[in-house]
């Protein structure tokens, strides 16, 4: 935008045009070309997350016209939905070939495609991470209605999920929302998938230094329904309270985790996907014999980080220690919920790799003498190349 953000009043004008920047604060530029093309007189437009609407009333070669219906400030790089729209536009266009490109020469841990519609996006974005010595993880983003018809498959394709609430609320009904993301974090956890919940959760606090209850409410219930993250975004992006928002978020996320274990509060489904392997068994037994023995921490070695993720998705109420060779193992493991990955472990040797991680613990002040700890060996890892179960009594 010319001047970097508009205030738009109701029945104002505005332009989006096909030029790269708007000669007045009034025309409206778009990184994507085919915008003017994809617009119909009628047609709906939603910028700032859906907070101002406008409505197509002429369209000429150069440019579509709209009239401001909802009135509300908009700023540069903010996204355009056009809701009902069937775009032409690829899931990966080629700013974001550069944009991977770039990702993978950084070795970047998660990279997020937006507007998935379907899972040949996924495996289209695969192809090009495959490249990598060390792929990223994907992240699908769900905020499309074509994505909700598929959404099984995109969710199996991917490494994880986001609930993107903005533009989802945007392209379909916004009281449908609160079902639809119960919806993904369920099937994400059935299909042992990390799920992040975003957009607003606590958007008052980008003015305010307090939430709403609303807002806080909103916050335990996405972490109760089983998300393993919730993320902030213009709290910290453009808010006046950055820091404030990530110790509120981390304050609500403290105080609602240490009632998941209590029989009263139940986590609503959280139905991890029973494949009956051996890996699944070895899981279920360490986190059940951790709860028996009132184990003080339950330590989990893995090559690739698959038997952590699947301890995450079990949501054991006892501190979880993630351990592996593999250093960007460790650094998915921090989207794994309840999970704290530690770095330097000797994993090849059972006898160290103990001494080394209750020598951790007592320095975090985790545990104390006569402490019992439970260890689950994954495939591959020491002792042997078979998953194993074994409980310590800290000296």
């Amino acid at each position: 935008l010319a001047g970097g953000s508009l205030e738009c009043a109701p029945g104002m004008t505005v332009r989006f045009i096909r030029n790269d920047k708007g000669e007045s604060p009034s025309e409206l530029p778009s990184t994507y070309p085919m915008l003017v093309d994809e617009l119909d007189v009628g047609d709906r437009v939603m910028l700032a997350d859906g907070t101002v609407s406008l409505k197509v009333i002429r369209k000429v070669a150069d440019f579509a016209e709209c009239e401001v219906v909802q009135p509300g400030t908009i700023r540069s790089r903010q996204g355009i939905n056009l809701p009902g729209v069937k775009l032409r536009v690829a899931a990966l266009t080629d700013a974001d070939r550069e944009v991977v490109a770039w990702a993978i020469q950084r070795d970047i841990d998660f990279l997020s495609l937006s507007f998935v519609r379907s899972p040949d996006d996924i495996v289209e974005l695969r192809s090009l991470v495959s490249k990598a010595s060390i792929p990223p993880a994907i992240i699908a983003k769900i905020e499309k209605p074509e994505a909700l018809e598929r959404l099984e498959q995109i969710v199996a394709e991917s490494d994880g999920v986001m609930v993107a609430r903005g533009d989802l609320g945007v392209e379909v009904d916004i009281a449908e929302v609160p079902v639809i993301q119960k919806r993904i974090v369920q099937l994400a956890n059935r299909l042992r998938k990390p799920v992040i919940v975003a957009t607003q959760m606590l958007d008052s606090m980008q003015n305010s230094r307090l939430p709403t209850r609303a807002e806080v409410t909103d916050v335990a219930n996405a972490i109760l329904d089983g998300a393993d993250a919730c993320m902030l975004s213009g709290e910290t992006a453009i808010g006046k309270h950055p820091l404030e928002s990530v110790q509120m978020m981390h304050r609500i996320a403290m105080a609602i985790e240490v009632t998941m274990g209590c029989p009263r509060i139940e986590s609503a489904g959280l139905q991890c996907r029973q494949d009956n392997s051996i890996t699944e068994a070895a899981v279920k037994h360490a986190g059940t014999m951790a709860a028996e023995l009132g184990a003080k921490m339950l330590i989990t070695v893995s090559r690739s980080g698959l038997t952590t993720l699947i301890i995450a998705k079990h949501r054991f109420p006892v501190l979880t220690v993630g351990l592996s060779q593999s250093l960007p193992a460790l650094r998915r493991m921090t989207l794994y919920w309840g999970i704290v990955p530690v770095q330097g472990a000797p994993v090849d040797d059972p006898k160290q790799l103990l001494e080394f991680v209750i020598a951790w613990a007592r320095r975090e002040s985790l545990v104390h003498s006569g402490d019992r700890v439970v260890l689950l060996f994954g495939t591959g890892t020491a002792p042997s190349a078979h998953n194993s179960i074994a409980v310590h009594v800290v000296d």
